[in-house]
């Protein structure tokens, strides 16, 4: 739950004719919100991930909050699909480059300073963080419901 003291600048569901729309709406924010150049690429390019996800695995839709506290650009992105298993959760290598899927958490995880993933068989909810100026390194976590 985002709690009503920070700044809420996007609250929609979506499905895959939303996805070109939310993603230039989430850098449009992003960009209002301090973000820039290589870190507002990133972090657009990691939001794009985790919508088409959703879209993908995640029963065809989905919900995006994009929201901003004092430094900070945070986004969650929800589905109500099967989950996610702990063996992909758990794997942080990178996918060999001609893996066709599988580049979408990687992706997420490393371009931004932190990712927290909630999954379970009611669905998956990924929630990535990224300063506004660059963190001296990145964090990823994440736990599962089952």
């Amino acid at each position: 739950m985002v709690p009503i003291e920070h700044a809420l600048l996007i609250a929609d569901a979506f499905d895959q004719a939303q996805v070109t729309e939310l993603r230039h709406s989430v850098a449009a924010c992003a960009r209002t919100a301090g973000l820039r150049d290589e870190r507002l690429d990133d972090f657009v390019l990691a939001v794009n991930e985790l919508i088409t996800n959703a879209v993908r695995h995640g029963g065809g839709q989905g919900w995006l909050r994009l929201w901003e506290e004092p430094g900070l650009v945070l986004c969650e992105v929800a589905d109500h699909g099967q989950g996610i298993s702990t063996q992909d959760l758990d794997n942080r290598s990178r996918p060999a480059p001609e893996t066709a899927g599988g580049w979408g958490l990687w992706l997420a995880r490393e371009l931004t300073d932190a990712m927290d993933v909630d999954t379970g068989p009611a669905g998956t909810t990924v929630r990535i963080i990224t300063a506004t100026t660059p963190a001296e390194q990145h964090v990823g976590r994440h736990r599962s419901r089952e």
